[in-house]
């Protein structure tokens, strides 16, 4: 079953511009949600126990930073659209 991605960015994050382009190089689609230009998205970065971007956001799961466990579950993701 597809789970929905959202990316927490900002945009002086270079990390996260990973993660996006990661993202689209292999397919998955995904929101963005840029955290300098609404705080609500900053509330939702703290809620799931962060300060900073980027945090991805995938079904249940949410990863801080780009990192092996994030790049294994867009991996699986691939497969799965």
């Amino acid at each position: 079953m597809y789970k929905k991605v959202i990316v927490y960015t900002s945009s002086d994050c270079v990390e996260c511009t990973y993660v996006k382009q990661m993202l689209t190089d292999v397919g998955v689609s995904f929101e963005s949600r840029d955290i300098t230009s609404n705080q609500e998205f900053q509330r939702e970065v703290e809620k799931f126990g962060f300060m900073g971007v980027p945090v991805t956001v995938v079904g249940d799961t949410a990863i801080k930073g780009f990192t092996l466990e994030l790049v294994e579950i867009i991996e699986s993701l691939k497969h799965k659209e």
